[in-house]
């Protein structure tokens, strides 16, 4: 695709042909018309890596750990970000089953090709083996959206989408909005987490939770209720072997891979907790960095997008240094 990974020279050597035209033209032995060209060469748009490079620690928060999932697999930790400000009901009853240990010992499920990875008990559909819920909520009524909070940040992408009537990004998580009755929702992009549901909107509990792991089903939106993020991991989620029953549900119990347990951060030790932080999407840095990615600049793009869909904006998590 790109045959070269140089991108960037000193700014020396960046210098040395300007500086030579501007002069040459001065003496006479180029046409001025040249060094003024070169004189008004538009500058380098700075790319996101940049962007990043350059930013402040005022740009970054860090993962809250009372609403911080760790989903621990036999090949590693999967860390999830749960966000209440849009499922709070959800959000809180996931945490209930967290805290009663709900999650421990149960599977992956299913694994359906460009689409999710799912995972809950097993034995769902029998009664004599399901897992019992001790202290959480078995109802709730569907969170597909919201009320718009104002005072929640949003910065709004301004591209036009068609699943919703303005789309962006609301304390690091993809969303959209409807000024006209004032609702919002997050939106199904790559790593959101869903509550499974049937045909009845309040038949999900957040006993069964999904990923999405391939191209983002919008259709989705406002249909199910999302509940937050993966953050971390998410090579651990799109790597797992592809269900063969329907809709990509394993068949056997030995293509199931077990989940060991899923804890709150808040609730791990300070040593045991992965230290992450996001990108503030509420910062003249991430508009930089949203820019930048309409616009891709330097020498191998030829025609920049001026567009970006909601699911493509980067929302960067790093290690905290």
């Amino acid at each position: 695709m790109c045959r070269s990974l140089k991108s960037s020279y000193s700014s020396t050597y960046l210098a040395v042909p300007f500086i030579v035209g501007t002069l040459l033209g001065t003496l006479g032995l180029i046409p001025h018309s040249y060094a003024l060209a070169e004189e008004s060469k538009p500058k380098a748009k700075p790319a996101m890596a940049d962007l990043i490079k350059a930013s402040s620690a005022a740009d970054w928060r860090v993962l809250d750990p009372e609403n911080t999932l760790y989903m621990e697999l036999e090949k590693g930790r999967v860390v999830m970000e749960l966000a209440p400000d849009f499922a709070p009901n959800h959000a809180k009853n996931i945490k209930a089953l967290v805290r009663e240990g709900y999650f421990n010992g149960l599977a992956i499920v299913r694994s359906q090709e460009n689409y999710v990875v799912q995972w809950a008990d097993p034995e769902d559909e029998n009664p004599a083996k399901k897992r019992e819920i001790k202290t959480a909520r078995k109802n709730l009524e569907p969170e597909f959206t919201v009320k718009y909070d104002k005072k929640l940040p949003f910065t709004r992408l301004p591209d036009i989408d068609g699943y919703a009537p303005q789309v962006g990004h609301a304390n690091g998580f993809p969303a959209g909005r409807d000024p006209k009755n004032g609702t919002a929702w997050l939106a199904h992009c790559y790593a959101a987490i869903g509550v499974a549901r049937g045909n009845e909107s309040n038949s999900g509990d957040g006993t069964s939770l999904y990923v999405i792991t391939g191209q983002a089903p919008r259709q989705l939106d406002r249909n199910i209720t999302v509940v937050g993020r993966v953050m971390q991991g998410m090579e651990l989620l799109t790597t797992m072997p592809r269900g063969k029953g329907a809709l990509g549900f394993y068949e056997k119990p030995e293509e199931m891979t077990s989940i060991k347990s899923i804890r709150i951060a808040a609730d791990v030790p300070e040593a045991e907790r992965s230290k992450l932080e996001i990108i503030r999407t509420d910062t003249p840095t991430f508009k930089a960095i949203v820019e930048a990615q309409r616009n891709r600049g330097g020498d191998w793009y030829k025609v920049p997008a001026g567009h970006i869909d909601l699911c493509n904006v980067p929302v960067v998590v790093r290690v905290k240094g």
